[in-house]
């Protein structure tokens, strides 16, 4: 059951205008074959809805012209946005280029499934601006895929590659997971590296509340990787890849020379603006946030109606901004400035002294070992240690 929306429109909110130069634009694509048992994001085993979807996904960007005017990164994501025609998506690309303003050297993006991108399909996909590409592989072992339920074989994600590379995308992300039972990392890093891909994005396997791995669990029929296990992993993938010549600039992602980060995603981390468009999107402008209804008939009839499929928003006070910047920024290895920190400089030197922080240029960053507790730093540097234990 979705949430109940509140009916907000344009004419009433009396929005402030946000800064153009500074936003991002994120579609979310709530349409899969099928849905898989460890993915908790909203979605719908189901395509009857498409059409209406994008005609709705472009009529709420129409509502939202007159606050976000111009836009540096485009994002499609899921869901599984390759499950639509070429054709669909050169139009919503088209009515996004025609509608607002796109940067020239706009990154724009596109996440697919293996299964769904041919030679022909990674061709098309150039033509309405896509320029670059993320992949879903997340294992390239048969095996362990058939585990996930993927729709793709170990082949097939290494035939995406090359069609996106053949293609002319030189801007190409991997998605992988590790934590998986019986799983040789190395192995599968190894397979990712000899692609040479620009950008890699590693995730450990999380089994979240909803899922269908979440009830496996509570049946006793999957076991999920110690904590001690996933933080050897997390260690050996930033070794293996730094190896590589991947730089670790997020706890989950690795860009392979300047100019392969996610400029997308970095909008989140440092904590800059960006429009979400679709169900159960989030938005944010600086000082607010809100997000839509998780419901693809309730988000169709909203927008048909007029009214933005609102189901929730909050004002961020300039302390909780603060904080937001600091748990964001210590998860990248550009770090927090120094007055973003309550902390004394005791606190910094102890955890300076532990390998779990640098200072530098007025900034503080996680290093890899950091990373692994990027969730306590923030209470770490606002509350202070107390002894060792707090690691």
């Amino acid at each position: 059951m979705s949430r109940s929306p509140k009916r907000l429109s344009l004419q009433s909110s009396n929005p402030k205008k946000t800064d153009a130069r500074a936003s991002g634009l994120y579609i979310h694509v709530p349409f899969c074959a099928s849905k898989c048992p460890y993915c908790d994001f909203f979605s719908i085993a189901s395509a009857d809805m498409i059409a209406a979807w994008c005609a709705s996904v472009c009529r709420e960007l129409d509502l939202y012209r007159e606050r976000f005017e111009r836009f540096e990164t485009v994002y499609f994501g899921g869901g599984t946005p390759s499950l639509l025609s070429a054709q669909q998506l050169g139009s919503l690309m088209e009515h996004v280029r025609t509608r607002v303003r796109i940067a020239t050297d706009a990154e724009c993006t596109i996440e697919v499934n293996p299964d769904d991108l041919s030679s022909e399909k990674a061709r098309a996909l150039r033509d309405p601006g896509f320029n670059r590409l993320s992949i879903g592989v997340q294992s390239f072992d048969d095996l362990l895929l058939k585990f996930l339920q993927r729709r793709h074989t170990a082949r097939q994600a290494r035939d995406a590659f090359e069609h996106a590379a053949a293609a002319g995308f030189e801007n190409i992300s991997l998605d992988l997971m590790y934590g998986l039972p019986e799983q040789d990392w190395q192995a599968e890093l190894a397979q990712a590296i000899s692609l040479q891909p620009g950008h890699v994005s590693c995730y450990q396997l999380t089994i979240k509340p909803g899922t269908a791995f979440f009830s496996m669990q509570q049946e006793g029929r999957l076991q999920a990787a110690s904590e001690e296990t996933l933080a050897q992993l997390f260690l050996l993938t930033d070794s293996l890849l730094a190896e590589a010549g991947y730089d670790h600039y997020e706890v989950s992602n690795y860009a392979r020379e300047p100019g392969c980060e996610a400029r997308h995603n970095s909008r989140y981390w440092q904590h800059r603006p960006y429009l979400g468009l679709g169900p159960a999107a989030h938005s944010f402008d600086g000082e607010k946030r809100w997000w839509n209804i998780d419901s693809v008939p309730d988000y169709c009839s909203l927008i048909s109606s007029g009214s933005l499929p609102v189901a929730g928003s909050e004002i961020l006070t300039p302390d909780q901004l603060r904080l937001e910047r600091l748990m964001l920024g210590l998860r990248t290895s550009r770090g927090v400035a120094r007055e973003d920190v309550g902390a004394g400089g005791s606190t910094l030197a102890q955890l300076e002294r532990e390998g779990l922080i640098t200072l530098h240029s007025g900034r503080i960053a996680p290093t890899p070992r950091g990373m692994l507790f990027a969730d306590r730093l923030p209470l770490l540097l606002e509350d202070g240690v107390a002894d060792n234990s707090a690691v």
